[in-house]
């Protein structure tokens, strides 16, 4: 059994199977709609149900409230139709965004290399080319498809089928713990996407910072590789924190990159560096790095950020501190239950 479900103010009437989310229908059909934890936490992905039933899901009561069901609203990505739909949702348009659905690829781990003490580089090659924009991410189900994970895509889209992604085991995770412990070489997995509107928008003329911490590194590190492979020459900047030497991984890389392009450059920071370590780099954390690099002055760039939401958070602040504005800022976070105080910056009306 399916139903329609039409979305205004688009005006496009896709199909929805019976048990699938209302988010999941509307972005494989191409049509992408505002969300970002897709657990029922944050809010974001609020519609309104203008005809038609839904069943509401495991919404939160606190992202949904009583009165706001009795409104009709719902989220997206908890919602399930209980009959054809018609909803209205906030559908902004990028003028650099592609519409690519979204897909399942069946693929075969051909690597698996540790990158730092905390973080495995895991190389999927997929049975076809899933394509993508720099700084996407996908679903990656895991242990026989019982459940999924977000990873963000660390290679650009020019790399064909293989795919890579930077994953760091979270203590007493059960997806990363998996993966950093009994993922195999050679076994079959499967994935879907590609997911999020983290991309560059690579018509506006302004410089380009890039901003990230821990294995948020792996967008930016899509994002430049797609710019300098395209033969981008505006200048663009990465600031990239660690707590020391050993979690600072593609190092080597960046310096190497910095050293090719003129129009790159790179800041590596390390906020619990062993003072006696010999190392000759920026010591504190990404807002720091970045602050002292541009002597508290960002006019001129588009910003993106990838890392820990209290990164972020941190990074809004100096920035617009140092006169950049909102709509030059760009961002992209995960979310898990324990994350969902946090999901919304004060600073921003949306994420």
């Amino acid at each position: 059994m399916s139903y329609e479900l039409t979305i205004e103010p688009i005006g496009q009437t896709i199909e929805v199977e019976e048990g699938q989310t209302i988010l999941d229908a509307a972005l494989r059909a191409g049509v992408w709609l505002p969300h970002a934890c897709c657990h029922g936490l944050c809010a974001t992905c609020k519609v309104q149900v203008i005809d038609g039933e839904v069943d509401h899901g495991e919404a939160s009561s606190f992202a949904l409230m009583d009165f706001e069901r009795d409104e009709g609203k719902t989220l997206a990505c908890c919602a399930r139709l209980e009959s054809d739909v018609t909803i209205e949702a906030e559908i902004e348009e990028e003028a650099d965004a592609e519409s690519i659905p979204v897909r399942d690829f069946p693929g075969t781990v051909t690597r698996i290399e540790a990158l730092t003490p905390t973080i495995k580089a895991v190389f999927i090659e997929t049975d076809e080319p899933m394509h993508f924009q720099a700084g996407q991410y996908i679903n990656l189900f895991l242990e026989g498809g019982e459940y999924s994970r977000a990873f963000s895509l660390a290679n650009p889209p020019s790399t064909g089928r293989e795919v890579e992604l930077n994953i760091r085991i979270v203590p007493g995770g059960r997806g990363t713990t998996w993966i950093h412990e009994q993922l195999k070489v050679g076994e079959r997995v499967r994935l879907s996407g590609p997911y999020g509107r983290f991309f560059v928008r690579k018509s506006a003329p302004e410089a380009l910072l890039f901003m990230a911490g821990g294995s948020g590194l792996s967008s930016p590190r899509s994002m430049i590789l797609d710019l300098l492979e395209a033969g981008d020459t505006r200048p663009m900047t990465l600031v990239y924190g660690q707590r020391n030497r050993g979690e600072l991984y593609y190092h080597d890389a960046f310096l190497a990159l910095a050293a090719k392009y003129p129009n790159f450059s790179y800041v590596p920071a390390l906020s619990d560096e062993p003072a006696d370590s010999g190392w000759d780099g920026f010591r504190g954390y990404v807002l720091d790095a970045a602050t002292a690099h541009f002597d508290n002055d960002f006019r001129g760039h588009k910003a993106y950020l990838c890392g820990p939401p209290l990164m972020i958070d941190a990074c809004i602040t100096a920035l617009m501190q140092g006169r950049l504005f909102e709509r030059d800022i760009f961002m992209e976070k995960f979310f898990s239950a324990a994350d969902v105080q946090q999901v919304r910056s004060p600073l921003f009306k949306r994420i």
